[in-house]
């Protein structure tokens, strides 16, 4: 015989009738209360068990179980098999209320896209821009997931030893934030008690020290290094690089690439490729002794003024027509009869002006 609490979402009680009159059979005992103890099936569903689990309840116990496990167990609140998200900026009869930036931190799960190294400078990126300025905007459990995966980018770069400046950069900037957020201002006007952001800032202080400690292992190989290669081809793969710090350090580590990386034509090419035509002679031209152009002088002084361009191995991707954001790798539902011509690069600034309602 159903009897229904005051809680009308909960599944109700279960009586039994005993010779000493109705009993009620308890569903989650003192064996369910400890999230670490592995509970079988066979287990709960035995005859000789006192709160006996019958049917479909038995199943459904242990699958909320396990779910509950595996989230304890976990630091990612949810994991979704489809890698896109609707992107809907009010309520309509078929979707009520807003997407919100943490919700896409789940949906796009950028917990594995940190691991792919295509997207791994566009998700730093990414988390450098809310560092700066969004970090008053994101829920408690956004913020969480924040800093879960931002604890992966660190673990990543001390294992792998791979874009260390770029991170030192984000936790400079994040660091300054929640400096001016929590002490400068005296009250926090972040989501969540201020003990904890504080224990936040103390951790990121400890991963600025790790990452100022870091050591590239020395690489020991009998093979052709790069030093080996005629200088034309040296030449060209600089011609390649795209971060003028790039250029400057390997100029650091022989005399041969020192003169390399000093060439003017290398570095007009630079300036060419990160700032327009416009821009370039809009700011008075540094010029030598010779009254030459130098362009690396140059390079820095437009950095200052001008934002460079952008260039990423693999970006998030949003649908004109269906207004999702997803990986191109990923795909989504789409509806369009020509959905290439629908696709449109975001940005990571882009991304987060989706999200600004």
């Amino acid at each position: 015989m159903p009897f229904l609490g005051q809680d009308w979402r909960s599944p109700g009680w279960i009586w039994e009738k005993t010779e000493e009159g109705w009993k009620r059979t308890v569903f989650f005992g003192h064996e369910l209360a400890d999230n670490n103890k592995e509970i079988e099936l066979k287990e709960l569903c035995n005859e000789n068990h006192e709160n006996l689990l019958v049917g479909d309840m038995c199943e459904l116990t242990t699958k909320k179980r396990k779910k509950d496990l595996y989230n304890n167990n976990t630091k990612s609140q949810f994991d979704f098999r489809d890698k896109w998200i609707y992107v809907h900026r009010g309520s309509t009869k078929e979707r009520h209320g807003y997407c919100t930036l943490g919700e896409a931190f789940n949906r796009l799960d950028f917990s594995s896209a940190i691991q792919d190294l295509r997207r791994f400078n566009y998700v730093a990126k990414l988390f450098q821009l809310i560092a700066k300025s969004q970090l008053t905007s994101l829920s408690g459990a956004a913020q969480k997931n924040y800093f879960n995966i931002l604890e992966k980018i660190v673990r990543k770069v001390l294992d792998e030893h791979c874009n260390p400046r770029l991170i030192k950069e984000l936790l400079q900037d994040l660091s300054s934030t929640l400096h001016s957020l929590t002490v400068g201002m005296g009250k926090s006007v972040l989501v969540g008690n201020d003990n904890v952001w504080l224990c936040r800032l103390e951790t990121i202080l400890n991963w600025q020290q790790q990452l100022s400690n870091l050591q590239f292992p020395k690489q020991l190989s009998n093979g052709v290094t790069f030093s080996d290669l005629p200088l034309q081809m040296q030449n060209k793969i600089l011609y390649k690089f795209s971060d003028a710090y790039d250029i400057i350090n390997l100029g650091q580590a022989t005399p041969t690439l020192q003169v390399l990386s000093e060439d003017r034509k290398l570095w007009k090419k630079l300036c060419q490729f990160h700032f327009s035509e416009k821009q370039q002679f809009r700011r008075n031209l540094v010029l030598t002794e010779s009254n030459n152009v130098d362009w690396k002088l140059m390079y820095f002084t437009l950095q200052k003024y001008y934002p460079k361009r952008e260039q990423y191995g693999d970006t998030l991707h949003f649908c004109k027509h269906c207004s999702i954001l997803f990986w191109k790798d990923c795909g989504h539902p789409c509806t369009s009869s020509d959905p290439d011509n629908c696709l449109m690069p975001v940005s990571p600034q882009h991304f987060i002006d989706l999200f600004k309602f």
